[in-house]
């Protein structure tokens, strides 16, 4: 049976339940047929086959289609001086208040799309796609310090002292600090060069990643980075991120209740403050994101015992009064690496990494 018998077969089939008191499209769906597709087969002269399958629609042309002519003129008016920094949408209103109307705002659009001139129009830059960081893992301290720079507010309103602070990556633990007065490149790495001599940093062990401020990016900055063998990673512009773990350790130090109420009355006040505040960091806070263990303790290593000794307490726990227990012990096992930016984040045991 050929494709238009087997269709005029099914026609005299759905004419035959329609005769009979059945609806067209209750008798289509009996089928697996639309009701408009019958009522198209039913049209005179309708083709054999199903012209859109061919890809042969027929395609009609708007008896209200701009002509060449027009469409051109359309294109000049809004490429000309006046208007070529400018959307349809900001167009179409301005040609109206002068008593003009050439089209409508989606006709314009239209024809600005067909041209390549939607996308940008401007005279400014035209945006640049920013690739994420290269992905970044530390394993063991002294691999990938993260560094930022934030306000600490001083008694006069619109002038800030500035507090450039060190984190080490794998550890946690603030490697070098310093306030000052103002932002600067220089002084950013004389800080710098002063933690690579006191960690003894050689060169191509460390990777610095930090945002894309004028201080991480200036001449000065990337000399002293490069005499020092020290490689650079940096944030896209304005994601921040891309730099989480300096934004976390920020807002960690300044929601301490040990913050100051007022503003700082001076330098010395200010690296006083921060003075106490990284010993506490260092060495008497518990770091959620490495086992609860200070940042200090895992620099140098000492992490792996205290987390053993952790487990035998809960184990033993655990067998000294098993009916308290309905699973296994808390998860005490080392975090043994941390990643920035990573392709796709690893799951682990433990809590989300930027926890302070």
């Amino acid at each position: 049976m050929t494709p238009c018998e087997y269709r005029q077969r099914l026609l005299d089939l759905i004419g035959q339940s329609c005769a009979s008191g059945a609806r067209l499209h209750k008798a289509c769906a009996v089928i697996g047929l639309d009701a408009r597709t019958v009522q198209r087969w039913r049209r005179p002269g309708h083709q054999a086959g199903d012209l859109r399958a061919a890809g042969k629609r027929r395609i009609t042309v708007p008896s209200n289609k701009f002509s060449h002519a027009e469409r051109q003129a359309a294109l000049a008016l809004m490429n000309s001086d006046q208007f070529k920094d400018l959307p349809p949408s900001q167009i179409v209103p301005r040609l109206a208040d002068q008593g003009l109307y050439v089209a409508s705002e989606s006709t314009l659009y239209r024809l600005l799309r067909e041209v390549g001139q939607l996308a940008h129009r401007r005279l400014e830059r035209v945006a640049q796609k920013r690739s994420k960081p290269r992905a970044l893992v530390a394993t063991g301290p002294d691999q990938i310090y993260c560094w930022d720079i934030s306000y600490l507010p001083t008694e006069v309103r619109g002038v800030y002292f500035y507090l450039y602070l060190f984190v080490d990556l794998f550890s946690r633990q603030i490697v070098g600090w310093q306030v000052y007065d103002c932002e600067s490149a220089a002084l950013a790495s004389e800080l710098l060069k002063a933690i690579c001599e006191r960690q003894g940093i050689t060169r191509n062990q460390l990777t610095v990643h930090s945002d894309n401020g004028s201080p991480m990016k200036g001449e000065t900055m990337l000399a002293t980075m490069q005499r020092l063998g020290v490689a650079g990673s940096r944030s896209r512009p304005a994601v921040s991120n891309d730099n989480p773990y300096s934004e976390a350790l920020f807002r960690t130090l300044k929601y301490r209740p040990q913050m100051p109420v007022k503003p700082f009355g001076g330098l010395l006040q200010a690296r006083r403050w921060v003075t106490q505040l990284v010993h506490w960091y260092n060495h008497e806070h518990r770091h959620s994101a490495i086992g609860f263990v200070t940042p200090a303790q895992r620099h140098m290593l000492l992490d792996q015992v205290l987390l053993n000794a952790r487990a035998k307490v809960y184990a033993a726990a655990r067998d000294a009064n098993p009916n308290r227990w309905s699973g296994q012990t808390r998860n005490w096992d080392r975090i043994a690496e941390v990643h920035l930016n990573p392709e796709t984040r690893k799951k682990q045991n433990q809590p989300t990494q930027l926890a302070a």
